[in-house]
């Protein structure tokens, strides 16, 4: 039979996978077994051990996920520990993660609801070969926006160009509206205008001596008041407390250095201003730079296509 030292530890472990999502319901799961296997025989340092794993569960709950499914998971342990907890506070708390989680959950399923409603109240049929079908229309696919869009702008051009003004005034109001709903959804088509390599490679980790030379700051209660009492870390998702030291990126947002590698190694990229720090990796700086001219020519490129069409409006 496990010690609870070893208890302990498979509760810190779990309390650390919590954090990642494709992890959190098998973390739930085995933290309401070994509530229900140990809790009740368990020392008061184990049971408050057991009681702040319980805590955080609800604080990530609360900050970062949305899911039906990790709400459902955690509804069910809080129900379990409200039954064995004995403490009158901690059951207070727990009762109230009852009560959020079934809130969440049915404001999703009232979402779920009303999407669904609203669906079938606008899903009309389009006409397709003469017949009125019964589902919605499907989007256009890339290749017929990208032959509408430069249809669109030929007719516009081909009538400046030709000396003969706005010409039918018919065709070219239809192609002025065409052309202003293409400009609308500019991001997805311009892309694909200019990028040969529609794949955009994820960021290799942070650079070793950037990360090495980013600054370590102690809080203060003078920070802390600054900040507000509710401050965490968003890596981990804990409270900040006085003498934590805390590891600052260069856009001055700041997280717990044992946090802020790890999370740069797989993300490279601020969790709060999604800030990318500087690679080892030559080849994808190298595509940075490109990317960099590439959007430069791409707002050069909407701009242009925005004045062509106000000429005509």
């Amino acid at each position: 039979m496990a010690s609870e030292e070893e208890i302990k530890q498979r509760l810190q472990e779990l309390h650390k996978l919590l954090a990642k999502k494709h992890m959190f319901e098998d973390s739930v799961s085995n933290i309401r077994s070994l509530l229900l296997q140990h809790y009740s025989s368990a020392s008061p340092s184990l049971q408050q051990s057991f009681y702040s794993v319980v805590c955080r569960v609800a604080t990530i709950l609360k900050t970062r996920y949305t899911s039906p499914g990790f709400w459902n998971a955690g509804l069910k342990l809080f129900q379990e520990a409200d039954q064995l907890v004995a403490n009158a506070s901690e059951r207070k708390n727990l009762q109230s993660f009852i009560t959020q989680a079934r809130e969440q959950l049915a404001e999703i399923e009232n979402m779920s609801e009303d999407l669904r409603s609203t669906q079938n109240r606008t899903n009309g049929g389009y006409l397709f070969e003469g017949h009125l079908t019964v589902d919605p229309e499907p989007p256009q696919p890339h290749w017929l926006v990208q032959s509408n869009f430069l249809t669109a702008a030929a007719t516009l051009f081909d009538g400046e160009s030709s000396g003969t003004g706005i010409g039918d005034s018919n065709t070219t109001e239809g192609a002025v509206n065409l052309l202003q709903e293409l400009v609308d959804r500019l991001d997805n088509i311009v892309p694909e205008f200019l990028e040969t390599d529609s794949g955009v490679p994820k960021a290799p980790p942070a650079s070793k001596e950037v990360v090495a030379k980013l600054p370590v700051t102690t809080v203060t209660e003078e920070i802390l008041t600054k900040l507000g009492k509710d401050a965490v870390c968003s890596i981990c998702q804990e409270n900040l407390v006085i003498n934590d030291n805390m590891q600052e990126l260069p856009c001055n947002h700041m997280f717990h250095p044992p946090c802020v590698k790890p999370w740069l190694d797989e993300h490279n990229s601020c969790p709060i201003c999604r800030h990318e720090l500087k690679t080892d990796d030559h080849a994808y700086e190298s595509w940075k730079e490109r990317e960099k001219e590439a959007e430069e020519e791409r707002k050069g490129a909407a701009n242009a296509i925005r004045g062509g069409e106000y000429m005509y409006v």
